[in-house]
């Protein structure tokens, strides 16, 4: 049966958008929303997932959990899902250093 999905787009290549805007619309840029059946939604996912590179994604869809949806992200984010006993919470990474420090503690080795 087909289910509403959220999928959230930074830095990817614009055939990236392209093949995601014929199964789902792009309601402002970056970010899509579509209802399709669990296997789309899946090779959506794969072909976010193949491409992404220095890009990040966040894939939002229905799930039987108790929050009632599940959490895909892909990419490097600063933001990544934690599963604390069934409940899915955003963990905060450190931000990486500025360009100009880590030229200064590479100069140090």
């Amino acid at each position: 049966m087909p289910s509403m999905l959220v999928l959230a787009t930074t830095a990817v290549p614009d055939h990236l958008r392209g093949a995601l805007s014929r199964w789902t619309i792009e309601v402002v840029p970056g970010i899509f929303v579509g209802t399709v059946s669990a296997r789309v939604r899946d090779e959506l996912w794969n072909a976010v997932t193949e491409v992404v590179a220095d890009g990040a994604a966040v894939l939002v869809h229905p799930a039987p959990t108790e929050q009632g949806y599940k959490i895909r992200t892909a990419g490097t984010r600063r933001r990544v899902p934690m599963d604390f006993d069934g409940l899915t919470l955003m963990r905060m990474t450190a931000a990486p250093p500025p360009p100009n420090q880590v030229k200064r503690m590479q100069g140090r080795g």
